[in-house]
This record gives structure tokens, C-alpha cells and sequence, in this order.
């Protein structure tokens, strides 16, 4: 039994974690994304190309020479706002987007991670959340978040969507935010993360929000199914395998609905077009965050639909706030999740299925050693990453070699 393609998540020539250090960590395959592109316009050839051979050679030796990388996923395309919201103009931005899928398939990248999160693309609260071994983790604290939401943007009409005891909590910590921190809490939340669309400032923020104004879930995910009722029939043509993102976190934001967020969600999304190229991603982390959703379960049921999966840990409370985990603790059984994943490849292997190996990253690392004192992307530092792969690796090692020996 063959193991999952290991990647890792590169946010291009400026990103501080190098395409040499990518490949002695072990990886294979590299995902990323032309973020220089502004949202809705078409990835044009001539650019997938140039990255596709940046990744690919090292043309900084003589004479060039072959990394041992690829590009296997192209996180994100993002989707346009005005899809999200099923504004008149979301047809022209459908047909840049099917053009930059005949595009990407043309030029080899198998498979388009995007999501449908709107406004915000992953949110948290906290970037350097300290651990008690010094380290560092992304965390969502649900009163900051609140706090940030009822008093510092003072979102009209927030009070209905928390109960009178999460208002009161919010209160309590907002009074308790000096004016740094309150600073800090604002720019993490709308000043954007790695792989986000953009950022904003409170205006633009509230701006962006109104235009969400009488959405309801229905209409979204209706919006949803519309988009993909026009995209996939093109990845189908084009050979790539769509793998939308669940959100992150799996919970309604500023009273904007989410619907990529339980495996329900997941089910009607694949049955919008039933086809392999109509997938998602297995973020385990997003996924676990909600108690409900059971992840082993969804790759049982759902297991033929997987097209990518991101490997991390969350660890949850009662009051929906939540921490980074490492890789192989918090919440998330990793031994079954992974067990799971392998035998999903098996059952493809025996099907003749040609994408039988799922790609993999690992997501979300901590920051620790020399990272602490680098700027690095927050939740992407490199050896933070390097061990979260390692540990992964061994895992699933462990399991095939193990099940390999029990068969003896």
C-alpha cells in the first residue's frame, strides 16, 4: 500500500521558507497560488508556466537542475464575492474562472483547492498564542472574537447572534483589551492571513458585510450550487479535480452563513454534479473543530469525493474557542483519519482509479526554535511545519508497514 503524496504549502518567491527548504524537509509536491493576480481575473498561461517552472527547476546552479518537485495543487483560485453573493455580474466572473481551469489543466496542475468562505477567508484571533512550552499557535478566542464584533466594529443588529451570556463574556473581555491589544485583535481579523483574499480596513470591512445584508443560508448555498453547476463540467474537460475548502471556522462569521461546514454541507455539495472532479478538501482541522463532525465517518462515507487533504489538529472548549494543536494531539484522531485515507486509496487502486494517491499537507505547525525569532508567515513557519510533516510521515508509515506485517 502506497502512502499519500506529501506537499507543502508555498506562497511563492517571497515567502521566507524556500523551495530548498521545502524539498530537504521531504516533500514532493508544492502548493501555491499566483496571488499576484487580483481576484475574478483569468490566470493567464504564460504565468501558471513560469511558476510551474520555478517550482520544477533551479535555475540558479549551472547547469540547471530538477528540484524533485511539482506542482500538485493550486491553492487557491479564489472566488469572487460576487459569486458568493449571486450578484448580476457573478456570470462574467464564472467564465474567468472556467477559462483559468481549462488553463491550469493545460498546463498539468491536477487539482484546484479554493473555498467559499465569504468575506473572510480562515479567521483567528490570536497569531502567537503561547503554549506552555514557549512555543507559539494561531488561536480563536470566541469572546475576543465577539468582543471585536459587538464593540469594536459594532456590527448594526450583532447583539441578536450571541446569547446574553457570550455578550456578557464579550463585554467582560473587551473591557479588559488595552488599546494595543485592541489594535492587534482588529488586524488579525480583517487585515488578512496567508492564502486570504485581501484586507480591510472597518469600513471597508462593514461595507463588504452590508453587501451580505438579507443572504440567507438558502440563497448561499444555492449561490454555491450555481457556480458549481458551471465549473465542474469544465474541470471534467480540463482533468482537474476541484477540492473545495470547508470554513474556517465551521460557523456562521458577523452574521453571514456558511455552508461548507458539516459533512451534510459536504454531501450536497458532491451532489450538486456527481463526479470525482466535484471533491473536497479533508481539512481536519476546520472539520474537527466542530464536536458533530465526525471525520472518519465523512472519509468513510464520502471517501471517493476526497481530492486533497490538510492534516492538523485543533484543540476546542465549550465556549467554541479553539487552539492549534500539534499534528498529533488536540481533538482529531490522526491514527484513524490517516488509516481512513489509506484505505480509500486502496479501494481506488482496486478500481483502476488513475488518482489513486491523495496529496497531503501538513497544516498549521507551531512556531518554535529559530522560527521564534524569524518573521515567518503565521501557522507556516518551517520547522514548525518540518516536525507536524515528520510526525505525520512516521504515522502513516507506522500504519501500512504494521498492517503490512499483520497480513504476514
Amino acid at each position: 500500500m502506497n502512502g499519500m503524496e506529501q506537499t507543502w504549502r508555498w506562497y511563492g518567491p517571497d515567502d521566507p521558507v524556500t523551495l530548498t527548504d521545502i524539498r530537504q524537509a521531504g516533500a514532493t509536491g508544492i502548493v501555491t497560488a499566483l496571488h499576484e493576480i487580483p481576484i475574478g481575473e483569468v490566470w493567464p498561461v504564460a504565468a501558471i508556466l513560469e511558476r510551474k517552472r520555478i517550482i520544477e527547476l533551479d535555475a540558479a546552479v549551472t547547469p540547471p537542475r530538477r528540484r524533485g518537485l511539482r506542482w500538485s495543487v493550486i491553492e487557491s483560485v479564489p472566488v469572487h464575492e460576487d459569486i458568493k453573493m449571486g450578484a448580476p455580474s457573478r456570470d462574467r466572473y464564472i467564465a474567468n474562472y472556467q477559462q483559468t481551469l481549462r488553463h491550469a489543466g493545460q498546463c498539468g496542475v491536477p487539482t484546484v483547492c479554493y473555498n467559499f468562505m465569504p468575506v473572510l477567508d480562515w479567521t483567528r484571533t490570536d497569531l502567537e498564542f503561547e503554549l506552555e512550552d514557549g512555543s507559539r499557535a494561531l488561536r480563536f478566542d470566541a469572546p475576543e472574537f465577539a468582543a471585536f464584533d459587538l464593540f469594536i466594529l459594532q456590527r448594526p443588529g450583532a447583539e441578536k447572534d450571541y446569547t446574553p451570556a457570550e455578550v456578557k463574556a464579550a463585554r467582560e473581555q473587551f473591557a479588559a483589551l488595552t488599546p494595543e491589544h485592541k489594535a492587534v485583535l482588529q488586524q488579525n481579523i480583517i487585515a488578512g492571513l496567508p492564502g486570504g483574499q485581501q484586507g480591510y480596513t472597518l469600513a471597508e470591512f462593514q461595507h463588504r458585510l452590508d453587501a451580505y445584508r438579507g443572504v440567507t443560508e438558502e440563497q448561499m448555498r444555492e449561490n454555491l450550487a450555481y457556480f458549481l453547476r458551471a465549473i465542474v463540467p469544465v474541470a471534467e474537460e480540463a482533468g482537474i479535480k476541484l477540492a473545495i475548502h470547508p470554513d474556517d471556522p465551521p460557523t456562521p462569521l458577523f452574521g453571514v452563513p456558511r455552508v461548507v461546514s458539516t459533512e451534510e454541507d459536504l454531501r450536497f455539495i458532491c451532489g450538486v454534479h456527481d463526479s470525482i472532479y466535484n471533491g473536497f478538501t479533508l481539512c481536519t482541522g476546520s472539520l474537527g473543530v466542530r464536536a458533530d463532525n465526525d471525520l472518519v465517518g465523512i472519509i468513510k462515507r464520502l471517501g471517493s469525493k476526497l481530492n486533497f487533504a490538510h492534516l492538523r489538529s485543533t484543540q476546542r472548549d465549550e465556549a467554541g474557542s479553539f487552539f492549534e494543536a500539534a499534528h498529533l494531539e488536540g481533538d482529531v484522531d490522526m491514527f484513524r483519519v490517516i488509516r481512513e485515507i489509506l484505505k480509500e486509496q486502496r479501494k481506488r487502486v482496486a478500481l483502476g482509479r488513475s488518482d489513486a494517491v491523495i496529496p497531503m499537507r501538513a497544516d498549521h505547525g507551531h512556531t518554535i526554535l529559530d522560527d521564534l525569532h524569524k518573521k515567518t508567515n503565521p501557522g507556516y513557519s518551517a520547522i514548525g511545519l518540518l516536525r507536524g510533516m515528520a510526525e505525520l510521515r512516521g504515522l502513516e508509515m507506522g500504519i501500512i508497514r504494521s498492517e503490512a506485517f499483520f497480513k504476514q
